[in-house]
């Protein structure tokens, strides 16, 4: 009983709960503090250092976010688990542990980015699993963003004024990097409506880091597309994607039906007043996944056999939209998981003065694949510069 209820005190302090700091040991010294307990945050853990008179604070955090914290003045430093094991091991060698906390400082280059950070929003959707979502990722870490200053004690240094700006982060710091990416497009295609747009920094994000290797996710696996979308936006390449897929008003419609608004309701939202919905649309999967979308997603793809014929086959149909070169030819190519059949038909789009438009096909069999998601790519190639990709999840029951 003794014993454990030492463990008990000691996982109090050492997560540096309110009250669980003795002031007497604490004061005038560095404290280090193990998240082990993720119910209390950062900020409640340095103003208990705070109060019991510590002069810094070292958060060992074994999930190693790498999500800055603004401490104000306070000396502050968070390490992932690694760096933390070895801080303690020296705590524990000398009677005498002494450290520094340096100013922080900007590492130019670092690797390996772009990374999904363990807060960014992940799929599958919540209304529905036959779009994918999310659509792309875009920085949203460590933002230097306009902020409204703040003369509050503790978070100026003497004789400072506060800054107009601040380091944040979050999906509200990668949303206005999208937004400036779309209206940069904008601006060099005027009459380009929102989803051509949309498409184009879809089907020209990148998939890999710095390093030349797949994006990954906060847990350093290669990042899905449930957690990276198509990938991180590249405005440059979004200039100019070879082919776009436009999500048009009838697509938006046939959402509305999917979710069971009569079409008494929707034709009060559209001026569209000949629009009536596809029979048996409401919840119909099939009608979802079949949207002109620039990613493909499948919530069920079946395994079954009914005797010889397979019933584990699903069509997908897209149109592409040919903005490049008028006369071209694109050859289709697919990256797809072992076991799961994905054939394009046809495997050639060929476009003219006359043909700006064309339609095909994406046959998914899951037969023998795997249970659960199945991630892969299509990319559309025309030999020149124009590699235009279509992620897919297809989940296989």
């Amino acid at each position: 009983m003794l014993r454990a209820l030492f463990l008990l005190l000691w996982e109090f302090s050492s997560n540096c709960y309110p009250g669980s700091l003795d002031r007497n040991k604490v004061a005038g010294k560095i404290v280090v503090c193990v998240a082990s307990d993720f119910s209390i945050s950062r900020r409640i853990r340095k103003m208990v250092v705070e109060d019991a008179r510590g002069r810094g604070m070292i958060l060992v955090n074994p999930e190693d976010t790498g999500v800055p914290f603004d401490s104000g003045t306070f000396p502050f430093i968070e390490v992932g688990g690694r760096y933390g094991t070895s801080i303690l091991k020296y705590m524990n060698s000398t009677k005498n542990p002494k450290g520094t906390i340096l100013a922080a400082v900007d590492v130019p280059g670092y690797r390996p980015a772009p990374s999904v950070a363990y807060f960014s929003s992940r799929g599958p959707g919540p209304l529905t699993e036959n779009i994918l979502k999310p659509d792309v990722m875009a920085p949203g870490v460590s933002i230097l963003a306009a902020f409204p200053p703040k003369n509050v004690t503790g978070t100026v240094p003497a004789g400072e004024k506060p800054s107009w700006y601040a380091l944040k982060s979050g999906t509200s710091m990668a949303c206005p990097h999208v937004t400036g990416a779309a209206a940069f497009v904008k601006s060099v295609h005027p009459k380009w409506s929102p989803s051509m747009i949309k498409s184009a920094l879809m089907t020209t994000a990148t998939v890999f880091n710095n390093l030349g290797k797949p994006v990954m996710n906060n847990s350093r696996q290669s990042a899905s597309p449930h957690e990276a979308g198509a990938g991180e936006i590249n405005p440059i390449k979004a200039l100019n994607p070879g082919l776009v897929f436009h999500t048009t008003t009838l697509d938006y419609l046939r959402f509305l039906c999917y979710y069971g608004l009569s079409n008494k309701d929707i034709k009060s939202l559209s001026p569209r007043t000949n629009f009536t919905c596809p029979s048996n649309s409401t919840n119909n999967d099939r009608l979802m996944s079949n949207l002109n979308y620039p990613s493909i997603s499948i919530a069920v793809l079946s395994r079954r056999r009914i005797g010889r014929a397979a019933t584990a086959t699903q069509t997908i149909t897209r149109t592409a939209t040919n903005v490049g070169h008028v006369n071209s030819t694109y050859i289709a190519t697919v990256h797809a998981p072992s076991g799961l059949r994905v054939e394009v038909l046809p495997r050639k789009l060929v476009f003219t003065e006359r043909v700006g438009r064309l339609t095909f096909r994406v046959v998914f069999n899951g037969t023998k694949a795997p249970r659960g998601y199945n991630y892969g790519s299509l990319t559309w190639r025309d030999g020149r510069r124009h590699l235009v990709r279509l992620v897919f999840a297809v989940n296989v029951e």
